[in-house]
């Protein structure tokens, strides 16, 4: 019999409004529907409640993302954060029962800043808005991005940026640069680095692959919504996210692939592990 499947997610929005959330919802129930698949989620707020999940009562973690300087505050989650970070990795390490996370911007961010693995900082501006990603040699092979095209397309929403990559503890944890932002020739500044393997378990992304393209079509139509993007990012910038999310190979592709094959791959492990200790 098939194990059934828990699912954690970290809700990292402090309360706010976020579509993200409601597209990691969408994401982990249409996987949980599939045919011969049995399991739940649960959400858990992390920066209000200081809401954790047992890392034992679950298989996998989806952590979102959320607003505010990623760099610590002196907030009573974070320590917890890092700790629940740190327990993933080192289970990992010892035991042959995976549990396979998922960091998304905010999250990613908190990640790399712990395990000190570049500068993370705020951005010359806000990067909003529907952007190309660039693989790197190693996202070339990357299994969660097989079928996405070069670049890929998606939404990126952030003040705040990975660069200056420290190679020695990246090489220490194994971990691999998959992706970085758009080529800006004619600018002199670093290109942030948007994906990262840390492990064969973990990985994250600081664009957002959760987005539902038909959602925040519907979203962004909303009068308010679209008079307050034109106003911050200008009407230019507006009509070029509608038509990017109207695209079927651009955040439609990026949505359908990145995190349901990581769910994908996650459970095949998972069956694979059963098999093995049974």
């Amino acid at each position: 019999m098939n194990p059934k499947i828990k699912i954690a997610i970290l809700d990292m929005n402090a309360g706010r409004e976020n579509e993200g959330l409601r597209c990691i919802k969408q994401l982990a129930g249409r996987f949980l529907s599939q045919e011969n698949i049995e399991g739940h989620y649960d959400i858990f707020d992390i920066r209000i409640k200081n809401e954790f999940p047992d890392l034992y009562d679950y298989d996998i973690f989806l952590s979102s993302g959320g607003p505010g300087d990623p760099q610590p505050q002196g907030d009573e989650w974070e320590q917890i954060y890092n700790e629940f970070l740190d327990k993933i990795y080192n289970h990992n390490k010892e035991n042959h029962d995976k549990k396979y996370l998922f960091l998304i911007c905010h999250s990613f961010q908190l990640a790399c800043i712990h395990w000190e693995l570049g500068n993370v900082c705020k951005r010359k501006s806000t990067s909003f808005g529907v952007m190309p990603i660039h693989k790197t040699i190693y996202g070339t092979t990357e299994e969660l991005f097989k079928g996405l095209h070069e670049p890929f397309w998606a939404v990126d929403s952030r003040d705040y940026q990975l660069i200056q990559p420290n190679r020695e503890n990246l090489n220490i944890m194994g971990a691999k640069i998959l992706a970085k932002e758009k080529i800006r020739p004619h600018i002199a500044l670093e290109r942030a680095i948007m994906a990262i393997r840390f492990t064969d378990e973990i990985i994250g992304t600081q664009f957002h692959p959760e987005a539902d393209a038909e959602g925040m079509l519907h979203y962004f139509s909303n009068e308010n919504k679209k008079d307050l993007i034109i106003h911050n990012h200008g009407e230019e910038k507006y009509n070029g996210m509608v038509k990017h999310l109207q695209d079927e190979d651009s955040i439609k592709l990026t949505e359908k692939t990145i995190i349901p094959l990581f769910l994908a791959h996650a459970y095949e492990n998972i069956l694979k592990n059963q098999t093995i200790l049974s």
